[in-house]
Parts: C-alpha cells; structure tokens; sequence
C-alpha cells in the first residue's frame, strides 16, 4: 500500500461514519421511524411512510393499555377523498349531503360551523379549497354523545388538540347529526397545512390517534368508567361474536413465536382472557397448543370484523320488519351485501337507509315475493332514485362484463386503425342506421367522461386503444363499486290500492306476463296472490278479462286500455292547471316544446311537454332530469320516444 494512498470517509470531521451514505433523505427516515412512523420503503405513496402526527400517535400508542378502558369509547370514521377530476362536485355533493333536511334534534336542516363561527358559509370554504389535492373527512360519535346537548365545544376542542398534534393551523368545517340513535359530527378538513403545502397526516394518527384524543376529551366532559363500568362491559364481550377490546388486547399479547398466554397475576384480565380464548376457539379462529398457549387465526380481525357488520345488519333487518308488523324468521333474512348477486330481487320496500354514512353507502330492506327478507348494499345514494317505503322494486345485480356495443366498437376500431365515427361505423355495416350508431358513440362517451379511458378528437372521431374491452371492464367495476345494483320501480302505488285501481298497474303486467314472478305463499308473495285474485275479479267486472271455464282470459288490448284511462284522467287534472289543452301523442309524431315537469302514473313516469297553446305527455327518460325548462325535442317511437336534446348530426340523440 502506498503512502498516498487512502479511502475518502464521507461525513462531518470527526464523525464515526455512522451516517455515512445515508444523505439527509436516509436521516429523515430515521427521524420518522424514532417518532412512531413506518420505514420509508420503495413503491407508491401510500401516506404511510411520512406525515404529522406520527410521534402523538406513538406516544398515545406506547400508554398503558388497560388506562385505556377507563376512557369514554369514541368511533372515529376517516376517509381521504381526492379532489382531483369531479372531486370537487363530489365534495359539493358531500357537503350537501350533510346538510341536509332532518339531521338535527328538531327536524331541521344541518348547519355548518368552524372553528370560531357557529354559522359557517359551505360556498366560500370550498372556494378556499379549489385546486387543493385532496381534503379529510371524519365523523365522530362518542359512544355516551346523548350526554351532550350540543356537539360543538367537543368537536371544537378535538380540532384544537389536533392542530397541536400537527402542528399546523386547520381549515375545517363541521356538521353535528341527531337523526341516529348515536349523535356524531361530520367534519371536512382542507388537505392543506398552514403554509398552504399538501397535509400529509401520519396513517397511525388518523387510525388511532383522533381516537384516542376524542376518548379522552369525553372522558374529561363525563367522568371516567368506573371499574364497576368497566368489569361489566368487558364480561359482555367475552361471549360477543364481533371484534373487541379484548381481542385488540389478545393481538397485542402475541409473543415472538404468535402465541398468546393466558396465564398472569391478574386473576380478573386472566379469567377474561381465558373466556374469550374459549370463545374465539369455539368460533375457529383459536387454538390451544400447547396447554395454556393459543394461537389466534390469522384473519381474526377481519373476520370478526365482518360477523359483526353481518350481527348489525340482522338487528336491523329484525327491527325495521318488526316496526312494520312484519316479523319474519330468521333463517328467511337473506344478506346482499359483499357477496355477489347473481338473480334478481322483487319485492316491497320496508325501509331504506344509510348503512356507511361518511362513504354514503346506502341499503335497501325488501320484503320479497319468494318469502325472503332482504339487505341489500344498493351503493351510493345519489346513484338510485328515491325508494319509498311501499314501493315495489327488481334489483338486479349490475353486470360488469362488456357489452355488446362495446364489442363492436372494438371490431370497428380494429378495422379502421384504431379509430371510430359513425361514418366510419356506417360505412363497416351498411344495414346499421344512424340512430344505432349513435347508441355507440354516447356509451363511449360516458366511458370517456368516468374514466378517460377513451380518446375524442375535435372533428368527433374516437382513438380506440387495442385493450379496448379491458378498458370497458375496468369502467364497469368502477360503476359497480358505486352502483353494484340496479334498482327498478316497478309501482309507486301500494300493493292494496292496486286492486280496484283505473289504470294499468304492475299487478295486471304480472297477471298477463309470459313468465311472471314466482310466488311463494308466504310474506309478501302470499299478499300477492291475494290481490291478484281480487284484481281478475274487479277486470272481469270492468269487462276487460272473461272467466271461461275455470280460467280467465284477458283483453288482448286490456294494458293499452287501462294506460291509456289513466292518462287521460291525468291530462284533464293538468289542463286545468296549465289552462292548456291536451294533445295526444302517436306513434311517429314529433314532439317540440319545452319541459315543465314530471308526473308519476301507474304504469310508469311520464314527462310533461309544453308548446305555446297545448301540451303533451310522453314517456319519462332519467336524462331528461338536467333539462327542465328547456326546450326538448324527440320522435314518438312505439312506446317511447327518441329525444334530440340541443345535439343534431354532430351528435347523438337520447333514446
């Protein structure tokens, strides 16, 4: 080795080259991981790695377990919502949403308030947060929230602890909810800190930490449990088959090798640990080997996780049938919620409501025509039209394959270099028409406006990727985690005003069906058959069905009959209001004029099309909803009508 020979030691004078290498990025991951944080490893952002609140989130996390139970239970929800793309209509829904009608203790409205105002202006705080990348939103509910009159000074004082966690100044807003059993507050919080960079909050303290300091801000307010409180709630989770506290203590229990000892010098935590290892090994999600030793399944969060959303969905399946009178077994509930549906539903509404408010989830309770009982996971509210109770409905599980159009687009496209027209459709199939054409072209244009997954160049010619079909089926499932059933009104008008009804309702539709719905003489399908029986007999007697010898024969034109009494009776109730004559609408007529309104029949909903001296009453499309007061026009077609709203050949028409 020669003299002038040596190996550079990167690093500050005297520094023993621990650090070296590590650069200030390798320091920063050390600084994170010392203060409760995840390692920094590669891959995509997933709010893990960095983020404030990770040291009170330690230190929350490193406090005596069992002090814990002393504290009020607080359930802290939280999502993270992208405001990217439509993310800003959808947090103007949200915020709509919770301010809706009824939420307060006296029936009205939500009102939103901030940090230092009781009345807060929802329009200028999303002003503030246009262009922000993403916001929080939490929903708060103390377990013992009925204690407080009114939520804001906790909420306000939670969002203050918080800022001191952060260390940053938050722009929030909140709503608090008594519409539930359980008073809670739904908070938003601006994705921004308050040197208007991106908030980034460690995952730990969103998880566990808001939590934590919720619980320990009510226990403050109420007291803590008493150990009475405490003894008690704890033996009734012994023999509970959901997630609990105790199993959240048998988890943390788990030594090097994944066993958990029951033994220890506290005779009461002993035996309640042992009683709930004896349940979770009754369930299969334990087992004792060796002697005195346990081993808890690896999924025993989750699935007990999911016993207890299934237990909560039976509850109230059983109170809400049991409130209408109509008690039912419970072997006859039938549970849609993660699992996939593969016939449809038909049956009565009993109830509807919000099954995960802070992701809008709603569900739908049916009392069906086989007998059966059933929850159903209909998805985002918005997504499905309003469903009174009373109503008849088919659910139909949304199907996520791609469709025919779908597929023949790809065939054209694939033809055409990977391009699509209607000329160019036109030209490909020459026995194809315009119109059908056109079915094509709005079904890639609501594929290009939900995901992008589709190209439209100015002159109205589409770029067709060759994993087209992939594409489409990625947009399907993306439909279908929103909207994972379709929910059909089959009749507003409740089963019984049905059987003496002048007009045609879904009984008669039933009663002349090639393949009606199957009945089961039982719950709701044992109802049917009555009313059935009593609607033949009122047909018979209105001269529209003859009983010829044991059986009943219908008039071929006794639908048609009915629908059309109905609209007239109708007609003549709006002439009157209107002051305008009706005016009928044909097979082949071309209806203009502008959209008033919507009125529902019994045999379906009907638009109402008004000219400058008369007016008409045509089949109802969902997209005509975004044009009332706008000038409409269409071409009656059989039994529904083919709208041209303000688009004409450079664009499709509604059919």
């Amino acid at each position: 080795m020669q003299d002038d020979e040596f190996t550079p030691k990167l690093g500050k004078i005297r520094s023993n080259g621990s650090k070296a290498g590590k650069g200030y990025a390798g320091q920063v991951r050390a600084a994170i991981n010392r203060a409760g944080g995840k390692p920094m490893r590669g891959g995509r952002f997933t709010g893990s790695r960095a983020g404030r609140g990770g040291a009170a989130a330690a230190l929350l996390r490193s406090r005596d377990r069992y002090a814990a139970f002393r504290q009020r239970r607080v359930m802290v929800k939280a999502r993270i919502v992208r405001l990217a793309g439509k993310g800003q209509d959808g947090a103007r829904a949200h915020l709509r949403y919770i301010q809706r009608d009824g939420v307060t203790r006296e029936g009205e409205p939500g009102e939103l308030y901030g940090a230092d105002k009781d009345r807060v202006d929802g329009k200028e705080f999303l002003d503030r947060a246009d262009g922000d990348r993403h916001q929080f939103r939490f929903i708060v509910a103390p377990e013992d929230g009925i204690e407080y009159d009114d939520l804001k000074p906790l909420t306000r004082r939670l969002m203050a602890q918080m800022e001191k966690d952060l260390g940053t100044r938050l722009d929030w807003v909140a709503v608090d909810h008594f519409n539930t059993g359980h008073p809670h507050t739904h908070i938003i919080v601006r994705g921004k800190d308050d040197r208007d960079e991106n908030l980034v909050i460690a995952r730990e303290y969103v998880s566990s930490g808001i939590r934590e300091r919720a619980a320990e801000l009510v226990s403050l307010d109420l007291g803590p449990r008493t150990d009475r409180e405490i003894e008690q709630r704890l033996r009734q989770e012994m023999d509970q088959e959901r997630f609990t506290s105790i199993d959240r203590q048998l988890l943390r229990m788990r030594d090097d090798d994944g066993f958990v000892s029951a033994a220890g010098r506290d005779a009461f935590r002993q035996t309640l640990h042992q009683g709930r290892l004896r349940k979770l090994e009754r369930m299969g999600l334990a087992q004792e080997t060796p002697p005195g030793r346990w081993r808890l399944d690896d999924e025993l969060e989750v699935t007990l996780r999911r016993i207890g959303e299934r237990g909560d969905i039976i509850k109230t399946m059983h109170r809400e049938l049991t409130g209408k009178g109509l008690a039912r077994s419970a072997a006859d509930y039938v549970v849609h919620d993660a699992e996939p549906k593969t016939e449809p539903v038909v049956g009565r509404v009993v109830a509807r409501g919000l099954a995960d408010e802070i992701n809008d989830r709603h569900y739908l309770i049916l009392d069906g025509m086989e007998g059966k009982s059933h929850y159903i996971d209909i998805g985002k509210g918005e997504a499905t039209e309003p469903t009174p109770d009373g109503y008849i409905v088919r659910v139909t599980p949304r199907n996520t394959e791609p469709r025919q159009v779908d597929r023949t687009v790809a065939d054209i496209a694939a033809t055409s270099g990977g391009r699509y027209s209607i000329d160019i459709h036109l030209k490909h199939d020459r026995s194809a028409t315009e119109r059908f054409a056109e079915t094509h072209v709005r079904r890639l244009e609501a594929i290009r406006r939900a995901t992008g997954g589709v190209e439209r160049e100015p002159d109205g010619t589409w770029i067709i990727a060759p994993d087209h079909l992939d594409r489409v089926a990625d947009y399907e499932r993306q439909r279908a985690r929103a909207e994972p059933v379709i929910v059909e009104k089959l009749s507003s008008i409740p089963l019984a005003r049905q059987v003496s009804f002048d007009g045609a309702t879904w009984l008669d539709r039933e009663l002349v069906s090639d393949a009606p719905e199957p009945l089961r003489n039982t719950g709701f399908g044992h109802e049917v058959g009555e009313a059935q029986a009593r609607r033949r007999q009122w047909l018979i007697a209105q001269a529209l069905a003859d009983g010829e010898q044991g059986r009943i024969v219908y008039r071929a034109n006794m639908i048609s009959v009915l629908r059309q009494r109905e609209l007239n009776r109708v007609a003549g109730q709006l002439s009157g209001e209107l002051g305008l004559p009706y005016v009928e609408a044909r097979a082949g007529d071309r209806i203009e004029g502008t959209l008033r309104r919507s009125v529902e029949l019994a045999s379906g909903k009907y638009a109402v099309v008004e000219k400058s001296r008369e007016f008409t009453l045509v089949p109802w499309r969902p997209v005509l909803e975004r044009y009332f007061g706008k000038e409409v026009s269409g071409i009656v077609r059989g039994e529904g009508i083919s709208w041209t709203i303000g688009r004409q050949r450079s664009g499709p028409s509604v059919s």
